[in-house]
């Protein structure tokens, strides 16, 4: 397997905005459509209608791990006062698997990004067991840290994120 690495994530600003440093344990892959999400790649709203098939390669049956997606430039980047917008949860996903396995907590939400180029932030926790989680009472002000800790998840065992912009008519042709 490939050496897993947080510096993208530390050049993107996810580790800092988002998440606090950690060391990649666990590898994961979030596929839109056999479009393999990569750290600072775009992919357009267009392509991201439908929830992304997102597989865990790590641990066992026994090992469960929680999903969060996120957006930490909600309205825009340079003044992401909404800070941070959650667009997913699911819990209980057994090691080897994908998040189709697991609980959904929070229904996908299709990125719609209106201003500037945001970034979406896929992080993956590994749960100390089985655990009933209690949905957050608003996406808006959604903070992945804060999220982490109410649910006793540690620090994340892997993240990956990509942008997106508004599309134009004539991008999506």
């Amino acid at each position: 397997m490939a050496r897993m690495s947080a510096e993208p994530l530390i050049v993107g600003r996810v580790i800092g905005d988002v998440l606090d440093p950690f060391i990649p344990t666990v590898k994961m892959l979030a596929t839109y459509n056999n479009r393999q999400v990569s750290n600072g790649h775009e992919l357009c709203p267009s392509q991201v209608t439908t929830k992304p098939r997102v597989e865990i390669h790590g641990g066992d049956m026994r090992t469960f791990f929680t999903l969060v997606m996120t957006d930490p430039d909600v309205p825009g980047p340079s003044d992401p006062y909404l800070r941070e917008h959650l667009h997913w949860i699911v819990t209980d996903i057994p090691g080897t698997t994908d998040a189709t396995f697991g609980r959904e907590v929070v229904s996908y939400e299709i990125p719609r990004p209106n201003i500037g180029i945001h970034r979406f932030v896929f992080v993956l926790f590994k749960q100390k067991r089985r655990q009933a989680i209690d949905p957050p009472s608003s996406r808006d002000h959604f903070t992945t840290r804060s999220f982490a800790e109410e649910n006793d998840l540690g620090l994340p065992v892997a993240a990956v994120f990509f942008n997106g912009q508004r599309e134009t008519a004539a991008r999506r042709r």
